[in-house]
């Protein structure tokens, strides 16, 4: 069964663009196209936004793609998002809970494929936050001095960190 995408009123057919900070692997593909969403996409984005401390490859919510479209929309954006993070394993998470300090929750959506970390290049950080905010689709924390900003398909929500 194929799950059914968030059109969110725009065209048919939605793109995105990615580079990961970490792996600097690269992707340009449509996840969606009308109300369906393409699997062999999904699972080129699963692989794409794997934890890339173990390599363990998680299932991401698709509704994390329709945000990122539609922040790309909002915001006119022409350059590629700037990823971060995107899924965690339980064991990930947890080393990077215990050892940076603070800034990465116990039970993180990123654990559920339902996070992803990003920037996105020209457009200033504050903006990105306040077009996320803007959607009122998940949460959205604020990381000036990580310089990103963090989305999720939970609670709408927003924390600064």
């Amino acid at each position: 069964m194929v799950a059914k995408a968030i059109t969110l009123g725009t065209p048919s057919g939605r793109d995105l663009s990615l580079d990961h900070t970490h792996t600097r692997e690269k992707i340009d593909l449509t996840y969606a196209i009308g109300s369906r969403y393409v699997p062999e996409a999904l699972t080129d984005l699963d692989h794409f936004l794997r934890d890339h401390y173990s390599g363990l490859v998680g299932s991401m919510d698709p509704g994390l793609y329709d945000i990122m479209h539609a922040l790309r929309v909002s915001l006119k954006a022409r350059s590629p998002y700037q990823i971060i993070s995107g899924y965690r394993s339980p064991k990930t998470n947890e080393h990077l809970r215990t050892t940076r300090g603070g800034g990465v929750a116990k039970r993180s959506l990123h654990m559920d494929g339902k996070a992803v970390d990003l920037r996105i290049p020209g457009v200033p950080l504050k903006e990105l936050r306040d077009a996320a905010l803007d959607l009122k689709l998940g949460g959205v924390g604020y990381y000036p001095g990580s310089n990103f900003v963090h989305v999720d398909t939970g609670k709408v929500r927003s924390w600064r960190g």
